[in-house]
């Protein structure tokens, strides 16, 4: 190990050796494909998870556009 690796995680198997890894190699281009939000804390009590989120999200957009549509 050089002097910047940690020790290792005693949990992560011994066949799993990252020592050669480069740390952030992809994060570059993950970010471009990623849209986080953070909810306030007393909105994502109400949405367990994105999927919650998307859900409500839809039926908003559907429930705005049926509210033109006959405006």
């Amino acid at each position: 190990m050089n002097e910047e690796s940690q020790a290792p995680d005693p949990e992560m198997a011994p066949e799993y050796d990252f020592s050669q890894g480069t740390r952030g190699k992809y994060a570059e281009r993950f970010a471009q494909g990623t849209n986080l939000i953070a909810l306030s804390p007393e909105l994502a009590a109400e949405f367990p998870d994105s999927a919650a989120v998307n859900e409500a999200l839809r039926n908003y957009l559907r429930l705005r556009r049926e509210g033109k549509e006959s405006a």
